[in-house]
């Protein structure tokens, strides 16, 4: 969501400059700082912007100028000459420093400056101008943040293909939680047995085997985990920008990855569940900065 796009046109005799900068939000906020020339325009302004933009704090600036040499406010000049008689006034009776306030004070005063009121016509003029300056930071806009963007593609790919090789290794050594955890028992069982007369049933042990069994059973998980991991590849490889819906993939595989380290009794499978959070943990900080 992070961009830059700058951009400056001339019709006829109207010359705008566009500037517009964005950084992350979870929404889109425009924020606009139009002069009062083209501030009639603001709908279709933001319009234009909506239209290319879906997430983000969007800052959106112009400038407008005249060929000419004309600007969009000039100074009323019956109304800097009534301040001055009255001044004049106020010295004659005694207040001479008052004829000798500077010029430069006098135009702060209220309708001194005055803003030119254009025709329809000449607004007319003006629009084509603003929509051509805006687009073309748009295009400039969406080059600085492809780039940025298939940056970010790429790390978030990488991550992915880290989960990818820790749930193989998982799925590797899954089964072998199961037998290793009938071997201990049946040691276990063996080391109290030659200690006393006591015997055990078979089926007993084997219902003990197949409860633990149940319990870390971690292939369900796996093949969701897969699943999500195949989706999240497809919406980051596809045409438009999904950051939301990254987002949202990027939790349940969080979910499922949790759920592996709490079902799976296992010192190899806990250290990939470390290298798969960190690897989600690093998704969702690039993912705050995708559209």
């Amino acid at each position: 969501m992070t961009g830059f796009g700058h951009s400056s046109q001339q019709l006829h005799e109207v010359q705008v400059s566009t500037e517009i900068k964005s950084v992350n939000n979870r929404y889109l906020k425009l924020a606009l700082r139009l002069p009062d020339t083209i501030a009639r325009f603001e709908a279709d302004i933001e319009k234009l912007v909506r239209a290319r933009v879906s997430r983000g704090t969007v800052q959106l600036s112009f400038r407008v100028r005249f060929g000419s040499g004309q600007s969009e406010y000039r100074i009323d000049t019956d109304v800097l000459r009534g301040y001055q008689q009255q001044l004049s006034v106020l010295g004659g009776a005694g207040g001479a420093q008052a004829s000798l306030v500077p010029l430069s004070e006098l135009l702060g005063l209220p309708g001194v400056v005055a803003q030119l009121q254009f025709s329809d016509e000449e607004l007319g003029t003006i629009w084509p101008a603003v929509e051509s300056s805006l687009k073309d930071a748009l295009d400039h806009f969406d080059d600085f943040r492809r780039r940025e963007g298939e940056s970010m593609r790429k790390d978030l790919q990488h991550q992915c293909e880290v989960i990818e090789t820790e749930v193989s290794r998982i799925a590797i050594l899954a089964p072998g939680v199961v037998t290793d955890q009938r071997d201990r028992i049946l040691e276990r069982v063996r080391r109290l047995i030659s200690e006393t007369t006591a015997t055990i049933v078979e089926n007993d042990l084997i219902r003990e085997v197949a409860m633990f069994a149940d319990r870390c059973d971690v292939n369900e998980e796996i093949t969701r985990l897969r699943s999500h991991t195949e989706q999240f590849q497809r919406l980051l490889n596809g045409e438009t920008s999904q950051g939301r819906k990254l987002e949202f993939i990027g939790q349940e595989m969080f979910r499922e990855i949790n759920t592996i380290g709490s079902k799976a009794n296992n010192v190899a499978i806990a250290l990939g569940v470390v290298e798969m959070k960190a690897a989600i943990e690093r998704m969702r900080e690039v993912l705050q900065n995708v559209e």
